[in-house]
Parts: structure tokens; sequence; C-alpha cells
């Protein structure tokens, strides 16, 4: 399968038509410095441009130049990099009228960008007429950002009024190499700790904690965060209000001071390249060594936060322009981390230089804790792919099987030792009723948790015993106990608060294991099949109850030949949806729509 894939900006395209049974690119259009001194380049080849200096126009031109280039070949569909999704998107989707007006109104958050995709998404359409276009959101692998990293502190009405709160970007980049190391590393990603710094004209650095972004430094815009090529990144408010006062600036003027006139380039006064700071900065210019400075001390900083946020780390990872190529970044910024287990190997370092063929390097001393990765991102590949599964999709015929949605109350699962305490040696838990999956039961037998603040009585055990301790609770649970519970997938409950319990017969602490379960559906490998979803992917679940339709997003598939068909929500979510017997939904994955039908349990 060949997909094109298109990277509009506001003053460069990228145009990549990519094989998918190779993973090569086979036709490669760059185009910069539009729309009035447009340089243009296929397959490395400059071509000439002497039509209309107009950013649509030249659009058509490039378009119409990859079209020719094809050949016999044949594209079987479009992937464009879109910028801001907003609330609106956890996913790639299949572009309609309905999305294009989404990307549209979403331009105010995104301004540099959103409006570049979409006219790219236009005259895509306009010289590949029929073909399917598929939308993939820089924005969509940060929506597992947990509520406390996505909310500003302000007036809670103005954050409903004009939906405040932190988005988060380059997420295309960051699940792409968190998937690549955890491929090279041999690991499954979702038992890894990772910190991903993608650090180019534009950067991030995300903590992506088994498998799910959890805090990225970008905010509700791009500007937020790192030093960038010409953005600020962080900085206090109160800094534009005294500027805009003093310079009598405008709101948009204070914007293009943050967005265009700041980061390395304010900083240095000389470029925002960091190969030309670099280089002034050897020859002894002061400004220069101020911005690699600033820059590498911010990214330190962010680098500390997320280690704690995630209660360690195990693998680092540098990407992008800079983070790919300039070893004397990557050094400043790890020299003074060796106390996190981050020690970098100094000649590995300074010889890595990636490319297609050699797309990861480990860069970390035989004797680091964390393993350090310099990974070439390709965020046109990732894309690609994306696209192909949708495009894989589009003419499948929609199956409508039924899926109960079980809420579930707070439980425990405990070991043979935690029962050995807590009922007796060789205690054996009796079954109170049997559950919808398959060996499972709710016990008779309950403990007492107790928490900093307060306890819970009663709280069911479910059997069987299991080979870690679990206390499964709702957010609503977490603030009563005065514990602070991560979401995570059942089983995972590593790095997580423990609780003491309280049995007929005895009483113990676990040093771990209390979580807020990631909502999830249980599947068969035959279901899995039937709706064309694997283990570990992520959906969405509209539930319609013709008075006020609701989605639950995030919600992660877990597959195994032990499962029977079900969705699990906590009883917050399910308070919150007033979900009731009967109640009938769909399940989206990608483009295809499933049936659902609501039960309590």
């Amino acid at each position: 399968m060949y997909i094109l894939v298109v990277n509009c900006g506001s003053s460069s395209l990228k145009a990549d038509v990519l094989d998918l049974q190779s993973k090569k690119t086979i036709i490669e259009l760059d185009a910069e410095r539009l729309p009035l001194q447009p340089i243009i380049h296929i397959n490395n080849e400059e071509v000439v441009y002497d039509g209309k200096l107009e950013l649509g126009e030249i659009l058509v031109f490039c378009l119409d130049k990859i079209k020719s280039e094809l050949g016999d070949k044949k594209i079987e569909g479009i992937g464009h990099r879109v910028v801001h999704g907003g609330d609106y998107y956890s996913q790639p989707v299949l572009i309609d009228e309905k999305v294009e007006n989404a990307i549209e109104e979403l331009c105010a958050l995104a301004p540099l960008h959103n409006p570049a995709n979409l006219l790219g998404i236009q005259k895509a359409k306009q010289v590949f007429a029929d073909l399917p276009n598929v939308a993939v959101f820089d924005t969509a692998f940060h929506q597992t950002l947990p509520n406390r990293a996505k909310q500003y502190a302000i007036d809670k009405e103005i954050i409903k009024k004009y939906n405040i709160k932190r988005y988060g970007f380059h997420g295309t980049s960051h699940k792409y190499i968190a998937e690549r190391a955890g491929t090279f590393l041999k690991q499954d990603i979702k038992h890894l700790r990772m910190i991903s710094c993608h650090l180019g004209n534009g950067a991030s650095v995300c903590a992506i904690e088994f498998g799910r972004s959890i805090e990225t430094s970008m905010g509700m815009t791009p500007v937020e965060g790192l030093v960038m090529g010409t953005r600020s990144g962080d900085i206090d408010a109160g800094i534009i209000s005294f500027l805009q006062t003093k310079e009598n600036w405008t709101a948009q003027q204070a914007e293009d001071f943050l967005n265009n006139k700041s980061g390395l380039a304010g900083l240095s006064g000389l470029s925002n390249d960091m190969r030309d700071i670099l280089q002034k900065a050897s020859e002894g210019d002061e400004n220069a060594r101020t911005a690699i400075q600033v820059f590498t001390h911010r990214l330190t900083k962010y680098i500390g936060a997320y280690t704690a946020l995630m209660g360690g780390l195990d693998v680092l990872i540098f990407t992008g322009g800079i983070g790919e190529n300039s070893a004397n970044i990557r050094n400043r910024v790890c020299q003074r981390l060796d106390f996190l287990g981050i020690l970098l190997d100094e000649d590995k370092n300074k010889s890595t230089q990636l490319s297609n063929e050699n797309d990861v390097s480990n860069i970390s001393d035989e004797n680091a804790r964390v393993k350090t990765l310099a990974i070439k991102t390709d965020e046109q590949l990732a894309i690609a792919i994306e696209t192909q599964k949708i495009v894989e999709e589009k003419n499948k015929v929609n199956c409508i099987p039924k899926i109960p949605i079980a809420i579930s109350a707070r439980h425990v699962h405990l070991t043979r030792e935690t029962i050995d305490i807590l009922y007796g040696k060789g205690y054996e838990l009796t079954s109170y009723k049997p559950l919808s999956q398959p060996g499972q039961f709710a016990a008779n037998e309950t403990v007492t948790i107790v928490g900093p603040r307060n306890k819970y009585e009663n709280v069911r055990i479910l059997g069987p015993l299991r080979s870690k301790d679990q206390v499964e609770i709702s957010k609503t649970d977490e603030f009563f106990l005065g514990i602070d519970a991560p979401v995570r997938e059942s089983g995972n409950v590593a790095g997580t608060p423990g609780i003491k319990l309280i049995g007929k017969n005895g009483e113990t602490t676990i040093k771990e294991g209390v979580i807020v379960a990631w909502r999830h559906i249980h599947m068969h490998p035959t279901d899995a099949e039937l709706f064309g979803v694997k283990d570990q992917d992520i959906v969405s679940v509209d539930v319609d109850d013709n008075e006020r339709p609701l989605t639950f997003k995030n919600v992660i598939i877990r597959v195994s030949d032990k499962f029977k068909l079900e969705m699990h929500i906590d009883t917050d979510e399910g308070n919150a949806a007033e979900i009731k017997s009967g109640e009938q939904g769909t399940l989206m994955t990608t483009t295809k729509l499933v049936s659902l039908n609501t039960k309590n349990v």
C-alpha cells in the first residue's frame, strides 16, 4: 500500500509517498520559505516554481508534481498531520465536513498550524479527488493526561466558558519513539516509565508511564514548556501584561513576540538554529552560551520533575533535530542526573550518527540504571501507518455484536500471603456469587481498607487469589481515604501507594497496590478479531441515552482467551454517565461503529 503523508505549515510543506510494505519513502517533497520565496525539492532535486506567490496555489503545484511522479503507482489514502484536535479527537479519524469544521474551530488555539493544516487537506482533496483523507492529531496521544496535569489554576467558569486546559503536542512523535524504544529494548512499553525529549525548533518533553502520556511540557498552545527556536516556553504571565503596558502592544503583537521573537533566537540574538548557536558559543559568544545554558537547564528541570511524578525512570529518549544530532546538548542535559540513574557513555554519545538504517542508539553507560537512547523520529511513517489502518477499515462491513458495560464497585484482589495474615493460614475464600469473567467470583469475605484520612469497611474480596495485592478504588474513594492513587491497568501496581488492610483475624499494610482502574474492555481473541482491534488498543465508547450523549475516551482493550466480552468502568463514571440497565451505545474503533448494551453488576 502506498500512502501520501502531508505535513503542511504556514511557511513549509513536507509531502512524502511511503511504501508501507517496505516502510520506505519513494517520493519525498520538501518546500520551504513559502509563499514568497518558494524553494521546492522533489527527491533532492530542485523544482522551479514560477506561479502565483500564494500558499494555496503553491500547494496545488507541489501535489500535482507528486501525482506526476507516481507514474503507474497508486496511492490508497492521504494522511495529514494536524496539530490541534482539542477535546474532539483522541485518535486518527477519517476526514469529512464535520472534521474540517472542527479543525477550523480550533485555529484559535493553534494559529500558526491549524489553518495551514486545513489548507493542506483542502488542496489534497482537490488534486487527489475521491481518495480518503485521514487526520492524525498531535494532541491525540496526550488525551490520557490526568485532570491534575490538564488543568490550569484559574477561575473554573472561565475554564468552562473557553475550554481552557493543557492539550500537549508532538504526540505523534512521542508515541512513535516510545514504541520504537520498546521494540529496540525488547520490552513491552506498558511495563516501562519513559521520558521522551523531542528537541527541535519546536521542543517538548513527555512523561510516558506504562504506555500512556501522563505529563507533557506544551499546554493549551505550543508556546508553553521548553525553550524553543523562536518560542519562549515557560514565562511569568505577568511579564506579558507588563510589556503590553510598557510597549503599548496589542494582544497579537504580544503573541508574535512569544512565538516568533523569543526562545533561542531571542536569547542568542543570532539564530534559532542550535548548530549556529553551538558554533558561536565555542568561539566565545556569551549570548550564545547563555541560550544553551537556559535551554539545557530547563530541560534538565523537566526530566527531574517527570521522574518524580512517575516515581522513577526506566528509559530517557532524545529525538528531534537537536536531540538526534547534538551530543553536546545530550551531555549537558544528563551530566548532573546520575543520582536518577542516568549516566552516559561519552564515546557512544559522541559517535552516534542516526540514519534510516540505524535509527536507534543506546548511549547509556553499561552501569546506568536508566537506559538513555537517541532515536530518529519518523512522524511521516507514524502518520502513514495510522492512515493505513483507517483506509483498510473504511470499506469493511460494520459488526454489531452487543457489549455489556459493567460498573465496578471498590474491591480488592489478594495474595495467598495476605489472606493468611487477614484470615488465618491456609484459609480458602468462599464464593458469594460468580462474576461475568470466567473463573472469577465475589467472595463472602471482606476487608476494611484504612487510608490516612478515613476508612471503608466491608470491601469485598474478589477471587481467585492473585500473585500481587491490588486495591481498586474510584476517584471519590481516593479523596475520602486521603490517598493519591494513579490510573493504572489492572495488575500494573509498581510504584503505587500502599494501604492498611484489616481482616477477620489480623491486619497488614501492603507496600503498594492501590489504583484507580483504567477503564477497559475485556475481549476474547475471537471478539478482538471480530472488532478489528488488538490487545492494548485505545478506543472511545459512545453511550447514547437520547437526552445527553456522552463519550468515554481512552478505553483500553485487554485481550485474553480467559476473558469474556465486557467493558468495565468504576462507580464514579457510572454515576456521572447515569448508566442504567438496557441502554445502548457505540464503541468507536477509528472508523468502525459497534453497538453496546449496558447493564449494572
